[in-house]
């Protein structure tokens, strides 16, 4: 443990660790940068309600949060000052994503909205038919997220149009992992897919033959393989290319994190209150930190430190094996 600090409400936000700095929310409203080298707080930025599973996302000089308001904030990292603000009609609990000068975030108001990164803007809105939960995954300018509607959709950074849908055939909180045009998610159907992005079609559906659970956390994708944690309390290592598994490795509680992957290892929490850390190889435990409260926020790694915080408000910065 290198250190530990107080939140001052649950954690269920992922850290954005940039220039040795990490930002991360909590439900006591508040934004905090963090040095990483000893814990000690910069600054605190008071959103003015709940911040969820919103994570921070850094980009020229300001901070991106979404809170429970259905408020998008952009915080200047210098000084945590209010650049400028947004307002959705519901909630946000989808993460912010920055591409092109735009910031591309869901809201459970059913919208899918890009927002000027400077000045907040609207720039386009894409309307759904349910809540958008899923953090948006971009490439090749385009941004695909998956959604409550049980579509996955491709919509243009640039202009806003719908390029492609692809039915998923089940309600999805997780966000889409992609490579090589092909993108890898869970549904609240048990499942887990391959949606193959030229041909518009899934390539295949993994379900565990005994454990009809949901899966709630996003895949990291290393060394051709799909990993994730799952409501049956296992975290699963797919083969990306047919499904398969390779391992799976049993916690003893639901696995909502979104495991990282770095240095060969896993590192994913779990609401038994353990972080969890796996041979990527394998599946073997190599060690777990018993932080005594459920982790349901993922991993940031960077600089050999993981920061993750943790439902009891508590924030750890732990050694780990930089990529």
């Amino acid at each position: 443990m290198i250190w530990t600090q107080e939140a001052g409400g649950s954690v269920g936000s992922s850290a954005a660790i940039v220039d040795g700095v990490v930002y991360v929310g909590s439900e006591s409203g508040a934004l905090l940068a963090l040095d990483l080298a000893t814990g000690a707080r910069k600054w605190t930025y008071a959103t003015g309600a709940e911040i969820g599973e919103s994570s921070p996302t850094v980009a020229a000089g300001i901070v991106y949060v979404g809170d429970l308001k259905g408020v998008i904030h952009a915080v200047g990292v210098d000084d945590g000052r209010r650049r400028w603000s947004y307002a959705a009609q519901a909630e946000v609990r989808a993460s912010p994503v920055v591409v092109a000068g735009k910031v591309i975030v869901g809201s459970y108001d059913q919208n899918l909205y890009a927002l000027d990164a400077t000045t907040g803007r609207l720039a386009w809105k894409v309307q759904t038919e349910g809540q958008v939960h899923a953090t948006a995954g971009v490439d090749q300018g385009v941004a695909h997220v998956t959604g409550c509607d049980h579509i996955l959709r491709g919509v243009r950074v640039d202009t806003g149009k719908v390029v492609l849908e692809v039915s998923s055939g089940a309600y999805t909180g997780a966000s889409p992992a992609l490579a090589n045009r092909h993108a890898w998610y869970g549904t609240f159907d048990n499942q887990v897919l391959s949606v193959d992005l030229v041909a518009r079609k899934v390539v295949w559906r993994y379900e565990h033959p005994e454990r009809k659970f949901p899966f709630y956390s996003s895949a990291a994708l290393a060394d051709g393989l799909v990993v994730l944690g799952g409501r049956d309390k296992l975290v699963h290592a797919l083969e990306a290319a047919s499904g398969k598994e390779r391992w799976s490795f049993a916690t003893q509680a639901r696995v909502d994190s979104s495991p990282a992957v770095a240095g060969g290892r896993v590192y994913v929490g779990s609401s038994d209150g353990r972080l969890y850390v796996l041979d990527l190889k394998t599946g073997a435990k190599l060690s777990a930190l018993e932080a005594g409260a459920p982790i349901t926020a993922s991993p940031a790694i960077s600089g050999g430190r993981l920061v993750i915080g943790a439902d009891d408000g508590r924030i750890y910065c732990l050694g780990a094996k930089s990529p």
